[in-house]
């Protein structure tokens, strides 16, 4: 086994793309383990963690690239793997004039030189307030990207926000879609007169997933962050974002999407919907609400639009001699969707134990073991720090489902897959291969392990809805477009598994 670090000095690029490049690279035959990052405090922190010395004299614009490969031969093929996936990020960015560009060194002349009126910032959280205020300041709306950023950071770049007259959406916003333009993880929908405001990633796409699977169309798709519709945030930018979309003529509608919010702040923000005149309906999760997929059909028999038939393909039945777990495994990418299934669950469960748990007492301890009913929430802040979020680098989630087929107390195992903009180039192959290989090793000791799939995306997306749909209910699974009611066969499945 070969080890190889190198400093490359004042080569920059963002943390997203490079989160790409290092998964690029591993793939490489010979490499295993690759790691290429911004020489940052935590990055350094993360490499050793993975066992790599960087130099001491590294700094937060030095780029670092760490291979661990079977020989010296697997050294040069991942320096090879670099070398290409950086040249395919400049290329990207290659105006076609044959002139050097030199980049912008502050958002503030990014805005002035490109015309621009919003920033994506993608930096470590302990950057991110820093760069966002730079932008606020500069009039420019900000999609905040970054996590681990405090709630008081929040609360004052949204209020710094509402006095510059401009859009803070996130911190942690994954997902926006605005003038027709795709941000983050965000999925190929068409065109229509529906505004989705989302204090809510995943929950965003499933909901503009299921619109297009029914032929209705969004203007805009405005995050504001998981946390805008808790007590300490108070749904600043949500009423920013309502106001923003009662001035839109694109705009006929409003679905809000949210977790479960503060119930004194959801009543505070629908009043001031009701200010606006807009026409604004609720997809709001929480116990004794709808899920998102009844609430999305609430919207669209209120707006005149017909319900469809949701897609759904269900595998067959395990054979009957072989025996049953009793509990439900969920184990997702999408945090949204997570809490919508332990929710849905836990009104025939119980307590569900999670690492996003509803009861304190059912969290998880960290190695994320219960022999009873678990739902993990892969994409969490804390499963994500230092890491590419599941959705793009699915390699957690992927070692558990291994697990899970090795344990004879899961029943069922439930995931979800999230399609778009961002994910993983072909999620669909490499899902399908691990639940073709969990259900042969389950089925090799004598269990069964029926497979359900939320599948989250549309024929238009990159990797393709019905593509991926195919490849895992060859694997054997059960695929949904809807997350609950994926969640809801799941529970079929182990009722009558019990």
């Amino acid at each position: 086994m070969t080890t190889h670090v190198e400093l490359r000095r004042g080569a920059y690029h963002d943390s997203v793309s490079l989160m790409q490049v290092s998964r690029a690279v591993a793939a490489t035959p010979g490499v295993l383990a690759a790691q290429v990052a911004m020489a940052t405090e935590l990055n350094i922190e993360v490499l050793g963690s993975m066992g790599f010395d960087v130099p001491a004299e590294a700094g937060a614009n030095d780029l670092v690239v760490a291979l661990r490969t079977e020989s010296e031969d697997g050294v040069q093929a991942g320096l090879a793997a670099v070398a290409d996936a950086l040249a395919g990020l400049r290329a990207a960015k290659d105006t076609g004039s044959g002139e050097e560009v030199v980049p912008p060194r502050t958002l503030g002349s990014a805005a002035a030189r490109e015309g621009a009126n919003l920033a994506v910032i993608s930096v470590p959280g302990q950057h991110a307030v820093t760069e966002a205020f730079d932008a606020i300041g500069s009039g420019l709306s900000v999609m905040l990207f970054s996590d681990n950023v405090s709630v008081e950071d929040e609360v004052r770049l949204k209020d710094a926000a509402a006095v510059a007259d401009v859009l803070v959406m996130g911190p942690d916003c994954g997902t926006a879609h605005v003038g027709g333009v795709a941000l983050g993880f965000a999925n190929v929908v068409r065109a229509g007169s529906v505004g989705v405001v989302a204090a809510s990633g995943t929950g965003a796409q499933q909901v503009m997933c299921l619109l297009d699977a029914a032929g209705v169309g969004v203007s805009h798709v405005l995050g504001v962050g998981g946390r805008d519709l808790k007590e300490a945030v108070g749904g600043r930018s949500t009423k920013q974002a309502l106001r923003a979309l009662a001035d839109d003529p694109a705009t006929e509608s409003v679905l809000v999407v949210s977790k479960p919010p503060a119930d004194s702040v959801l009543a505070e923000v629908d009043s001031y919907a009701s200010e606006l005149g807009l026409s604004v309906h609720w997809a709001v999760l929480g116990a004794g609400r709808p899920d998102l997929t009844a609430a999305v059909e609430a919207f669209l028999r209120a707006e005149g639009h017909a319900v469809p038939e949701w897609p759904a393909t269900l595998a067959e039945p395990e054979p009957v001699e072989l025996t049953r777990g009793p509990s439900l495994r969920g184990l997702f990418c999408g945090g949204t969707l997570a809490d919508e299934a332990m929710t849905v669950a836990e009104a025939e469960l119980g307590g569900i134990h999670s690492n996003i748990a509803h009861d304190p007492s059912l969290d998880l301890g960290p190695d994320l073991r219960h022999d009873g009913h678990v739902v993990i929430d892969f994409g969490d802040d804390g499963m994500t720090r230092g890491r590419a979020h599941p959705m793009i680098d699915p390699t957690l989630r992927m070692e558990r489902i291994a697990a899970e087929a090795s344990d004879p107390t899961c029943g069922v195992l439930l995931l979800d897959l999230v399609l778009g903009h961002g994910a993983h180039a072909d999620p669909g192959g490499e899902l399908a291969d691990a639940v073709r290989g969990a259900r042969a090793t389950a089925h090799g000791a004598g269990r069964a392990l029926p497979v359900v799939v939320s599948l989250t995306g549309t024929d238009a997306d990159p990797q393709g809805r019905a593509r991926c749909a195919d490849l895992l209910a060859a694997a054997g699974a059960s695929v949904l477009l809807s997350n609950g009611a994926a969640t809801r066969h799941a529970l079929e499945l182990l009722r009558s598994d019990r």
